[in-house]
């Protein structure tokens, strides 16, 4: 193997790491028992946690940062590019250091609340640790960049009285910033690891189980079965099995290779260049992130921080990430029109309808999990009755698959639902209610080799929920130094107010310089640090200048999302570069013009809040949607040269034109893109009326 693909190789396994950590290591012998004891104990507790609440949350925020600091410890080696084959005793001692810390509150609580504020030195010596464990696990897993970024904000408060340029402050001693960052509820245990710990586990672990279970297999039949025989049917196959993939994995990367490894081979086997096919992909997973219901982690974090539902942030998204997947499916279409690429025959295309009848069982914790979150129940309580539902039905499919009439079959599950009628009856919470029950199913799954393969499926979607959390919830832990440090000095509005001042009050220039700033710090943090940060520095920003307060953080939240398509690092596109063999920056540049309305929406949205629902009244909600989607369709048939023919240079420029107009959101701007777009489309018709057109076409 060349020094080349060997970097490359390290540079796609980094990206990939990022993302879906329970990629990094496969271990033999005592020390992948030992990992794999760890990831199930960690989301026994989680679960244990969420479901009982026999702990207080400061206990609860602690473990949880002790769990991910012993997994990153044992998964991650001190070198990214080393092998990893087997766990070092040095990681092991690291590893368990972090995790006894993470007991400390646990085991000191009383003492800990009695001297609030005045911590001794065994307090102070211990938070000294956790802060440098955290800032190495977090350099493990995500490189140099984001320890660095949080890490220059501890000096910063340390002598912030002798900084010039108008940065000081009054300065804080040493014990009062470890109080800040350990000891109390604005550090590593701030809102963002209070989230990973309440939320966002139980949503990665739901993700999990229906991935185990084949709801990857059940998207993909749904998908072909729906437009595989269309025009340029793979390509619509990968947009729709990944935006069904983002309603239970909130992972871009990790869906690309997950869908990636059947979609991209297809494109390419029936006529997408390998590039475009790369871009298609990348493009679709990054959209997993903004598609409602379990979106990415940073929109838990972003429910917590503004104060509202998480169905509220769930129900602003839904407009914005249909535009999203819309104009990527659109964008295929083009693309296999110019190309004149078909789909895959009729017969080779499974049956949408059989592949839900067969695989309904997968889809109805989905549909509780909706149902509790947009009926005003919390996410902590949704997350818990979905995993295990999701359990439940799995197991239970276990055992009626050993039961032969169906009539015994119904029978069985009506005496599920009875069992469960009783408990309710003896005042069993729900929640216990839940877990007693996967409890008495497995009793029956030990007794039949069927059952006990299925325990061991269940299990094993244990641990690899534990694992997947790692990534996103030691960043969340080290970007809490970062808040924590900006609270401490009051840092977060003298941003707000310098972005105010370099904007000119102007509200498009403000916008763009968020937008840059959310791209730039997208090329070294993973999304949900990349949204902590710029909500924290810009959202504050874009408020003062009269941006309602959801739209200002949906804007970041986009914008972070996007960074992970945009070149140079573009991880979505790396990851598919592993999968189609083309070259990253050449997908990274193709998945910017596919995804383009991840970028134009989010200015949409802030010009006219009725994108995203910010509003009552529906018909300025489909007035603008009708505009999104027209601006959709035209900056497609200008990026890819198609619309119904083929478009010559200055008509591509029109049409970007009057797409842009549409974005602009003037009244008069709004009455001249109409006339545009109707003279477009009457030129066009004209056009593709015209043999010679038809024949180009």
């Amino acid at each position: 193997m060349s020094a080349q693909k060997k970097q490359a190789d390290s540079e796609i396994r980094q990206a990939i790491d990022r993302e879906n950590p329970s990629t990094v290591a496969a271990f033999e012998g005592f020390d992948g028992r030992a990992v794999f004891a760890i990831a199930v104990a960690f989301s026994a507790f989680q679960i244990w946690t969420a479901a009982f609440n026999p702990v207080s949350t400061m206990v609860v925020r602690a473990v949880h940062v002790g769990f991910l600091l012993l997994m990153t410890f044992t998964l991650f080696g001190f070198r990214q590019t080393a092998e990893r084959r087997r766990v070092p005793w040095y990681d092991w001692l690291l590893g368990l250091t972090a995790f006894g810390v993470g007991l400390y509150h646990y085991v000191f609580e009383v003492d800990l609340i009695q001297r609030a504020g005045d911590p001794n030195t065994t307090d102070l010596i211990v938070g000294t640790i956790a802060v440098a464990l955290v800032f190495e696990a977090a350099r493990r897993i995500m490189g140099l960049a984001l320890p660095i970024m949080c890490g220059v904000f501890i000096p910063y408060a340390l002598f912030g009285r002798h900084l010039p340029f108008g940065l000081a402050h009054r300065g804080y001693d040493i014990d009062q910033v470890i109080d800040n960052l350990y000891l109390s509820t604005e550090g590593i245990y701030g809102t963002p690891t209070f989230v990973s710990a309440s939320y966002i586990f139980l949503f990665i672990l739901f993700g999990a189980f229906l991935e185990r279970a084949g709801m990857i297999k059940l998207f993909n039949d749904v998908s072909l079965g729906l437009v595989g025989h269309a025009k340029g049917g793979p390509a619509k196959v990968a947009v729709i099995s990944s935006g069904l993939m983002g309603t239970i994995n909130g992972s871009g990367v990790a869906n690309v290779l997950t869908t990636g490894q059947f979609t991209i081979p297809l494109m390419m086997r029936f006529g997408y260049r390998p590039a475009f096919a790369g871009a298609v992909e990348a493009t679709a997973s990054m959209g997993g992130q903004l598609m409602p219901p379990v979106m990415g982690a940073a929109a838990f974090i972003m429910a917590e921080t503004i104060g509202v539902p998480y169905s509220e942030v769930a129900i602003a998204a839904a407009i914005p990430a249909i535009l999203y997947f819309g104009s990527a499916f659109w964008m295929v279409h083009l693309e296999a029109g110019m190309r004149n690429l078909v789909g895959l025959p009729k017969d080779q295309c499974p049956s949408a309808l059989r592949a839900v009848v067969e695989g309904w069982y997968l889809i109805m914790p989905l549909a509780a999990l909706v149902y509790l979150l947009f009926s005003g129940f919390t996410p902590l309580f949704a997350g818990v009755i979905g995993i295990a539902a999701t359990a439940a039905l799995i197991l239970g499919t276990a055992i009626v698959g050993k039961i032969g009439p169906m009539a015994l079959r119904v029978a069985f599950w009506v005496a599920v639902g009875l069992v469960a009628a009783g408990l309710w009856k003896l005042g069993f919470r729900t929640e216990h209610l839940a877990f007693t029950m996967v409890v008495l199913l497995i009793i029956p799954c030990l007794m039949f080799k069927g059952g006990r393969e299925t325990l061991t499926l269940v299990v094993n979607s244990i641990a690899d929920g534990a694992k997947n959390a790692v990534g996103v919830g030691v960043a969340c832990a080290l970007v809490g130094v970062l808040i924590g440090m900006m609270t401490l000095t009051g840092l977060a509005s003298s941003f707000a107010s310098t972005i105010v001042d370099w904007s000119g009050g102007n509200l498009l220039a403000a916008l763009v310089l968020t937008m840059i700033a959310c791209i730039v710090l997208g090329t070294g943090l993973p999304t949900t640090a990349n949204y902590i940060i710029t909500a924290s520095i810009a959202a504050p920003a874009l408020l003062t200048m009269g941006v309602p307060l959801m739209v200002s953080h949906m804007f970041v939240f986009y914008f972070g999302i996007m960074a992970d398509l945009t070149p140079p690092v573009a991880l979505a596109a790396l990851a598919a570069s592993s999968i189609c063999k083309a070259d990253h920056m050449k997908i990274g540049w193709i998945a910017t013009r596919v995804a383009m309305a991840g970028y134009v929406v989010p200015f949409m949205a802030v010009y006219d809040p009725a994108l995203v629902l910010q509003t009552g009244d529906w018909l300025a909600v489909a007035y603008v949607f009708v505009k999104a989607c027209l601006a959709i369709a035209l900056w497609g048939a200008a990026t890819i040269g198609f619309f119904w023919t083929s478009l010559p240079l200055v008509a591509r420029a029109y049409a970007a034109l009057t797409a842009f107009l549409f974005v602009v959101a003037l009244p008069l701007t709004d009455e001249a893109a109409f006339v545009m777009t109707g003279m477009f489309l009457l030129w066009q018709h004209r056009r593709r009326s015209m043999p010679t057109a038809a024949a180009v076409s």
